[in-house]
């Protein structure tokens, strides 16, 4: 099992995946409006209760005849904060649903991405990892949203306004207050330079993790047969120590960058304190002035204390979001959403003209040329490997040609997008894939307006009218992840009976009878021989009762056609197509 790295290694401008998460904010220019609004009346709103303090010190207290005036100004100073959590209430309400507006945008951005990926992207990733990004990454990704726009605009703000009032109050003491503020900058800076590779390292880690697991889970039957729960096990502590390792390499790093940023803090609390006592002692301020002082300091610190919490938080959100563009920059498959369509209705004359394909460098098909007139059956028989399987991948456009090309009534198949091509393509495979669902909804895969009758007829086309029929609830049976609830031949039979659904005029068939027993092969056979009829059809099969009939039999060899003809006249050629059936690569079954 290949553990290669699916993300980029390439360098990229400090905090742009950041940006590109906040260019998301464009799409709801209202909300954002409204949280500015909320964030500014709140940092005004701050400024509410120690200007009440020091007002009420120095002209409430000290004077008897203006104690009258003691309750409004006490209503005052709760009308401040009235107002300032009531607009934190509102922005949060907002912030609640701005957010998952955007996260929703991302991760329906994400899946439409990995939708038009080609196949050759999958080849080198690990299921669990992709599944990693979408969930997990995405998720953290939110978090740069909450505490991003939450947090760091209301923060901002008030670091911003009370810093110039404090100035404002007091030039001398305010220089000592903020004399910490370009050392909190610096270990900042510092701590997010240097912290970049320890959150990636992290969720790479994390995503190997869940990787192994997925294999895993899906591999458990393998994993009991060969009794290897032991070496798993001890496979599993391995990747999980690796996680375990590199969180705690980010929390130590936090460990030392936490108590030194508050420590730096409180260094500001302290110079205030020495200088702003020094200044009401000579008579520069008065007592209500210092208070005043102070209380504007603690709300000047306080947001400066969330903004490193939330340096934290951008780094992890930074790391996340890496590897979620790393997926939405992949390069797409050719035409995934684009290009020319197919005529409605098509004769499905399929030529292959010099076709080569390489698959990471490693050539597959050499000049492969195949004809196949419209309505005609073609088989396709070699040895395992020959490449075969390759030439219905290209044909459906699962790849692309290295060179050559491949045409449908003469129209070169890789200026179409993908959707009018595979329209006209049913395409059963080797192995049978199922979905976790009903087997209505299995089928409806092929032909979402199909009526119960279609599906009955196309089931019944397959053989597998009778068993579905037993099965507990039908159609609305659930067949389980990948089919697990069904035997073999019961899911190649309902992988054929969604082929048969579809009518589409161009057939892929590989192997398409290889999970099913001969009674039941032959009764398949017949199906598809009448399937078959007027279409063009393209056949994988070991077994001679389902080539013997082709009106055309290609015989590959490490890529190449080496012959062509029909059953017979192949073997009276005496040739590799005769040596097969020798040799029982073609049985009589």
């Amino acid at each position: 099992m290949s553990l290669a790295r699916c993300g980029r290694t390439d360098a990229k401008p400090p905090m742009k995946s950041i940006f590109r998460v906040f260019s998301y904010l464009r799409h709801y220019p209202g909300m954002a409006l409204a949280q500015l609004f909320c964030a500014v009346g709140m940092t005004l709103a701050v400024f509410v209760f120690p200007n009440a303090t020091g007002y009420v010190i120095d002209h409430i207290i000290p004077d008897p005849g203006r104690r009258g005036e003691f309750p409004l100004w006490i209503g005052i100073a709760l009308a401040g904060f009235l107002i300032k959590d009531g607009l934190n209430s509102l922005r949060i309400f907002i912030n609640n649903s701005f957010e998952q507006k955007v996260i929703f945008d991302i991760r329906s951005d994400l899946y439409s991405k990995i939708q038009r990926l080609p196949l050759r992207w999958f080849d080198t990733r690990r299921t669990g990892d992709i599944m990693t990004r979408v969930v997990e990454d995405v998720t953290n990704m939110e978090r740069v949203l909450i505490d991003g726009v939450e947090q760091g605009l209301v923060a901002a703000l008030q670091v911003v306004g009370i810093g110039i009032f404090l100035f404002f109050l007091n030039p001398t003491v305010a220089a000592w207050a903020t004399l910490p503020v370009p050392f909190l900058a610096l270990g900042a800076w510092i701590y997010s330079t240097k912290g970049r590779d320890r959150y990636k390292n992290q969720r790479d880690a994390a995503s190997d993790l869940n990787a192994l697991l997925h294999d895993n889970i899906a591999g458990m039957r393998q994993i009991k047969a060969y009794a290897a729960e032991t070496e798993e096990h001890g496979r599993f502590n391995h990747f999980s120590d690796r996680l375990r390792q590199t969180t705690l390499r980010m929390m130590r790093w936090w460990a030392v960058y936490s108590p030194a940023m508050s420590f730096l803090r409180m260094t500001g609390y302290v110079l205030v304190l020495a200088f702003g006592g020094a200044a009401v002692m000579q008579g520069d301020l008065t007592l209500g002035e210092f208070t005043k002082f102070l209380l504007f300091l603690s709300l000047f610190y306080e947001p400066i204390d969330r903004l490193n919490s939330l340096n934290q938080m951008l780094l992890s959100g930074r790391a996340a979001a890496d590897r979620v563009f790393d997926i939405l920059d992949s390069t797409e498959e050719p035409n995934a959403s684009e290009g020319g369509t197919l005529p409605e209705h098509i004769r499905g004359h399929v030529r292959f003209e010099n076709v080569t394909f390489a698959y990471q460098d490693q050539p597959t098909l050499h000049a492969v040329n195949i004809d196949a007139p419209a309505g005609r059956t073609i088989a396709l028989v070699g040895s395992t490997g020959a490449g075969k399987t390759t030439v219905l991948s290209l044909l459906a456009r699962f790849y692309e040609t290295t060179t050559g090309r491949i045409t449908i009534d003469g129209i070169p198949i890789d200026g179409l997008a993908k959707s009018s091509l595979r329209d006209r393509l049913s395409y059963v495979t080797q192995e049978p894939f199922l979905f976790n669902g009903t087997v209505r909804e299995n089928l409806l895969l092929a032909r979402r307006d199909a009526s119960d009758t279609g599906l009955w007829t196309a089931l019944t086309a397959a053989h597998a009218e009778k068993f579905v029929r037993e099965l507990p609830k039908g159609l609305d049976t659930n067949v389980g992840e990948r089919g697990v609830k069904l035997s073999g031949g019961e899911k190649q039979r309902l992988s054929i009976a969604r082929a048969l659904l579809k009518n589409a005029p161009i057939l892929l068939l590989d192997e398409a009878t290889a999970s099913v027993d001969s009674e039941t092969e032959r009764q398949i056979q017949d199906a598809l021989d009448r399937l078959m009829e007027n279409r063009t059809a393209f056949v994988i099969a070991h077994r001679l009762s389902t080539i013997q009939n082709a009106d055309c039999i290609y015989v590959l060899e490490a890529g190449r056609v080496i012959e062509q003809g029909t059953h017979h006249e192949l073997l009276a050629g005496a040739g590799k197509y005769a040596e097969l059936c020798r040799k029982s690569f073609l049985t009589e079954k």
